[in-house]
């Protein structure tokens, strides 16, 4: 997708943006594919079973849910309608597992109904099931146990989803129906993590496997450890600019540097209180190191006791590994394009630049996008471009005083005119569609996958097209 900043590229951009309207996403699936055989091989290097999972609800598009039947993974669905729409697909329910938070009857009886694993997250989910596999004849139903709590450097860990990993046992002992011993098995055991930490991953995975084998010993022949997503990308190439960055935020929050390099003075999770910078970073680590493939074979060759690695461990027990990974699958798979509608000057002499497009249409839960973006000019003769640079805010559509695209000061080098397109880079993975809202009635981003070599050069995304 890079030949979307040469001058052909901006010509179709710029004809795209008319046709669909400001903002639209672009994507395509090849490096998806990429992605998904990086991990299989680091797997297969170490002769353990593995499947990977995309984890839906980083992304909403079809095209990938293709994509990644393609490749031989499986997907992960979070609600009744991702699920329906991957059926609709041709996915096989064995290929699918649901981890939604919240399971309605509807959506556990469509699992049920489908043969989709199921990752239990509570006792009342497990009545819900109990209750629905009583009519349920002649099926097995799979399910896997979601599991929490480990303790990782003396310290448990914390998570609102999922079984303490202490009340597995007593679960399965004391708690578990007559009517889910007969109807359904436990076919394996699923975490995820909140954050990116290998170290926590080997934690979990070493408590995770010893729990297996007592199950084992109880009669249920689990099958797989799922070790969920958080697998890390890096959005940047270069590490000292990170840092950089961080270190002219400090300065700028204790006073030292007078000119603001965030909106208001936007901490992004840091306060200055009495003169000292607390708090940590409330933003994705868009640098960071080792990341997918390396993340993934450091746990692998991590220690699981004197005897053995983790590789060798999942191997002899004989079970498959499963992993559901987002944004590290969509890496590389997209971004999103919005047009330059309004400049204006502040009294500050900071510029706000308007962009056709919503603050939730490029944002997770954290506090800002971290990437560069890149303008295209409406024109891209030299002799057209505005010749003196403008520093300002990008600004978004809803009528809001905090309706900031970045908080981030952005410097034009060119300055920015009316029409010229912003694109944010690598907004696949989360960023395009997790909280993207239709306020004041303006309607979604369209979503046009990249056609390589293709005549038209893009094509309108099933979800958008009813299916």
């Amino acid at each position: 997708m890079t030949d979307a900043i040469t001058v052909d590229g901006g010509r179709r951009l710029h004809a795209a943006v008319r046709e669909f309207g400001s903002p639209v996403n672009l994507l395509h699936s090849e490096s998806m594919s990429r992605n998904i055989a990086e991990l299989n091989a680091v797997a297969e290097r170490r002769q353990v079973s593995f499947r990977t999972f995309f984890a839906r609800k980083a992304n909403k598009c079809l095209t990938f849910v293709d994509a990644a039947a393609q490749a031989d993974a499986g997907v992960d669905v979070a609600s009744e309608e991702e699920l329906q729409q991957v059926l609709d697909r041709g996915i096989a329910g064995q290929r699918i597992i649901c981890t939604a938070a919240i399971k309605t009857d509807l959506l556990i009886a469509k699992c049920m109904q489908h043969s989709v694993t199921l990752a239990i997250d509570n006792d009342d989910e497990v009545a819900s099931v109990t209750r629905l596999a009583a009519g349920c004849a002649n099926q097995t139903i799979s399910l896997a146990i979601r599991v929490s709590g480990f303790r990782n450097d003396g310290q448990k860990l914390h998570s609102r989803f999922g079984f303490d990993i202490d009340d597995v046992l007593p679960l399965i002992d004391s708690r578990w129906p007559e009517t889910l011993k007969r109807a359904a098995r436990v076919s394996g055991l699923h975490f995820h993590l909140d954050g990116y930490c290998a170290k926590q991953r080997i934690s979990a995975i070493q408590q995770t496997l010893p729990l297996i084998e007592k199950l084992r010993e109880r009669g249920h022949e689990l099958q797989f450890l799922d070790i969920g997503g958080g697998f890390p990308i890096s959005y940047l190439d270069d590490e000292q600019q990170w840092f950089a960055f961080w270190e002219q935020l400090r300065q700028s929050l204790l006073g030292e540097d007078s000119a603001a390099i965030t909106y208001r003075s936007h901490g992004l999770g840091l306060q200055n209180i009495e003169g000292y910078i607390q708090g940590k970073p409330h933003v994705y680590p868009f640098y960071q190191s080792p990341t997918r493939a390396d993340w993934f074979a450091g746990i692998l060759d991590a220690e699981f006791d004197d005897r053995e690695d983790i590789a060798a461990a999942i191997r002899h027990r004989k079970l498959e590994l499963r992993s559901e990974p987002g944004r590290s699958l969509l890496d590389g798979c997209g971004m999103t394009v919005a047009r330059v509608e309004f400049r204006k000057r502040h009294h500050s002499g900071d510029w706000f630049i308007g962009l056709a497009m919503n603050r939730t249409q490029c944002r997770t839960s954290s506090d800002d996008f971290l990437v560069d973006p890149i303008v295209v000019p409406v024109d891209r003769e030299p002799s057209s471009l505005p010749s003196d640079a403008i520093e300002g805010y990008l600004v978004g559509a809803y009528c809001t005083e905090s309706e900031q695209l970045s908080l981030r000061k952005m410097r034009f080098r060119h300055g920015i005119s009316v029409g010229d397109l912003v694109i944010f880079p690598n907004t696949a993975g989360y960023l395009m569609h997790f909280l993207e809202s239709r306020s004041h009635q303006f309607p979604l981003a369209r979503n046009l996958i990249v056609q390589s070599g293709g005549s038209p050069p893009f094509c309108v995304d099933a979800i958008d097209r009813g299916n």
